[in-house]
């Protein structure tokens, strides 16, 4: 998963999201989420660090707070590129801040048009470089081919694939983000939605931006190998005491099974299978979509809540 070599010399954008960071007002309670779902948690300085088990990156921490709320993304650039970035921030007259509470002072800090604190930061590239893993099951050879329920082992994510996020206006803030960060557009549905990747190669959207009246966190991606493992997912989680979300379905945009799982704050953890890449430096045909095919081709209803962001007061 690490690329340490920029893939294309020339082109200035942010290669990966490094890890993002977000309170929540019951650190155990999120322990048990996270660790239900399949991932390695951890305790780092009072926080939950979340890994991927076998996998040496640090993909999120969950800080204790009064309240669920986005504090900050970091999102990672080659070593190379760190100097063109801050003629590049200058040029476009971006608003430099100091760093948030409890991050630290490395790299570049700016806000983005949501407010958002954002760090640009040198580190090894952690979003995909290949397309993710694909299980398929055996052919038929006169005998089962299903693994027995007795057998079941805990479904455990590869790595993070991408995050969604609010914002009050998507067109302002997808536009910053290429124009600025370098992304990419994938597809968008009007100015409701919209899907970014990196030109260094990414699933089809690292970062994707969601209408809302406020910034906040909707949800985070964690790539599965198999449809399989989105159903045994499912299960787990439910087992778990997790029964609320939305899935098993298929999106348009993206191409991905899915199945997303509502955390005790109304945001979301999505279990992702076979979403669509992108080869670094390829172009990908962008197209604005209708409202019906922004969202799923096949599954449940979605949810009546399920694009609330619960960070910003209702009206």
């Amino acid at each position: 998963m690490t690329v340490d070599t920029k893939p294309n010399p020339d082109v200035l954008a942010v290669h990966s999201i490094d890890e993002f960071v977000f309170s929540v007002p019951d650190l155990q309670q999120a322990r048990h989420f996270y660790s239900s779902f399949g991932l390695d948690v951890r305790e780092e300085a009072g926080a939950l660090a979340l890994y991927t088990h076998g996998h040496e990156h640090r993909w999120v921490r969950v800080v204790q707070g009064p309240v669920k709320r986005l504090l900050w993304v970091s999102l990672g650039v080659y070593e190379g590129d760190v100097a063109r970035f801050e003629r590049h921030l200058a040029e476009h007259d971006v608003t430099r801040c100091a760093p948030p509470a409890g991050a630290d002072s490395n790299g570049l800090w700016l806000r983005g048009p949501d407010g958002v604190p954002l760090q640009l930061r040198v580190a090894a590239k952690s979003s995909p470089s290949t397309p993710g893993p694909r299980e398929h099951a055996p052919v038929c050879r006169n005998e089962g081919r299903s693994v027995g329920r007795s057998k079941i082992k805990q479904v455990r994510p590869l790595y993070m694939s991408h995050i969604l996020l609010f914002s009050a206006d998507v067109d302002a803030t997808s536009t910053f983000y290429m124009d600025v960060l370098g992304l990419r557009l994938s597809d968008k549905s009007g100015s409701v939605i919209a899907f970014l990747h990196t030109p260094h190669g990414s699933d089809h959207h690292l970062i994707a931006l969601a209408k809302s009246n406020g910034p906040g966190y909707h949800h985070s991606a964690w790539c599965v190998p198999s449809i399989d493992a989105v159903g045994l997912g499912t299960q787990q989680m439910v087992q778990a005491g997790y029964e609320k979300g939305w899935g098993i379905g298929r999106h348009v945009l993206g191409s991905n099974y899915f199945r997303y799982v509502r955390d005790p704050w109304g945001s979301y953890a999505e279990y992702s299978y076979d979403i669509d890449f992108v080869d670094p430096g390829a172009p990908w045909p962008a197209a604005d979509h209708p409202g019906e095919d922004s969202l799923y081709v096949w599954g449940p209803e979605v949810p009546a809540d399920f694009v609330i962001n619960h960070e910003v007061p209702t009206a």
